[in-house]
């Protein structure tokens, strides 16, 4: 039996989820991201600013890139994206030059609660490309990981002073 969208949604979150837990012992916030097309990995990334000292190290832009390069092509027509937080407008940017033709994350980005966010700036019409959105696949999983790295954040700055 070919499995549903939905189940293969939440198959490739559990390895976006898997991704963003390389990103903890970096120091870096554990943000996961699997691009793939037809069912096969075409990129993987994690987030890595803070280790690469570059600022566009996000997990998005790092899956982008090797899929870019695995697919010896900039733009990757058909794709979808699985990242584990809800991309910030960099990221969409990205997403919208490479021509992705689906993006799927886990937790909304509380700081965009007041319309700001992705599905918004997709839906804008400032572009000329459209990508399809499918938001909160494992998303209380994506959150608890993201909750439990900060809160440890916390408890070690309070426990330094």
């Amino acid at each position: 039996m070919t499995p549903s969208v939905g189940d293969a949604d939440a198959r490739w979150m559990t390895h976006a989820l898997d991704l963003a837990k390389r990103a903890i012992p970096e120091g870096e916030v554990p943000v996961g991201a699997v691009l793939v097309l037809h069912d096969e990995v075409l990129g993987v990334g994690w987030n890595r600013p803070i280790g690469t000292h570059d600022p566009t190290a996000h997990a998005e832009i790092c899956a982008l890139r090797a899929a870019g390069k695995k697919a010896e092509n900039y733009r990757l027509p058909g794709a979808t994206l699985y990242v584990t937080l809800e991309p910030c407008l960099m990221c969409v940017g990205a997403m919208i030059h490479a021509r992705i033709a689906r993006l799927v994350y886990g937790a909304a980005d509380l700081r965009n609660a007041k319309g700001s966010g992705v599905r918004s700036w997709i839906r804008s019409g400032r572009h000329n490309h459209h990508i399809e959105v499918k938001a909160g696949v494992l998303g209380r999983e994506s959150s608890d990981l993201l909750r439990a790295f900060f809160g440890e954040r916390r408890s070690a700055r309070e426990s330094d002073h």
